[in-house]
């Protein structure tokens, strides 16, 4: 295993020739495709990965300048790629995610076959021009309850994401993927 796997928790599942690529959104980790996963490992190889800060990533990997852009995040999803020798795939993408795999493939259009992009936002952040993220205050709301205790954040905002219970939808733990 390379050092990018490693830093990012890269799991590789299936029997398919076609890689499927399933990236995660805010304030998840690679296990919310568990019940997903055993409907694709039969026909595709399915690559899952933790996005830099979340899930079981390697804190010693992170480096804040880098992770403070999209572009931190889709030079990390070329690297796995590359480090997997994978020359094209399927992303799907959830949420941040899905932006991480659009700019990705700008800059790298030959390693995407598709982009399938679940409730992907262009930004996060209302502005003049632009209404359908978040107000700042909001956003610095968010980070506040996150850094002052990020496990009961977790416990609530999971369940929000993706419409379900934590026990039932969401594990922290990833190692579980039937």
């Amino acid at each position: 295993m390379g050092i990018v796997e490693e830093a990012h928790n890269v799991k590789v599942l299936g029997t398919g020739v076609q890689n499927l690529v399933l990236a995660h959104g805010f304030g998840t980790d690679q296990s919310v495709w568990k019940h997903l996963i055993p409907h694709v490992v039969d026909n595709y190889r399915v690559v899952l990965y933790d996005n830099m800060g979340a899930g079981t990533t390697n804190p010693d990997y992170f480096d804040f300048e880098r992770y403070s852009t999209l572009e931190g995040h889709a030079y990390d999803l070329l690297a796995i790629l590359e480090e997997l020798q994978i020359e094209s795939c399927i992303f799907v993408g959830h949420s941040v995610s899905a932006m991480i795999g659009a700019i990705a493939s700008i800059s790298r259009p030959d390693l995407f076959s598709k982009l399938v992009m679940i409730s992907a936002s262009p930004r996060y952040l209302n502005d003049v021009d632009y209404y359908g993220g978040f107000e700042q205050e909001d956003l610095d709301q968010l980070f506040e309850a996150m850094r002052s205790n990020y496990k009961a954040w977790c416990s609530g905002f999971a369940p929000l994401a993706v419409g379900g219970d934590m026990d039932s939808v969401v594990h922290l733990s990833n190692n579980d993927y039937g």
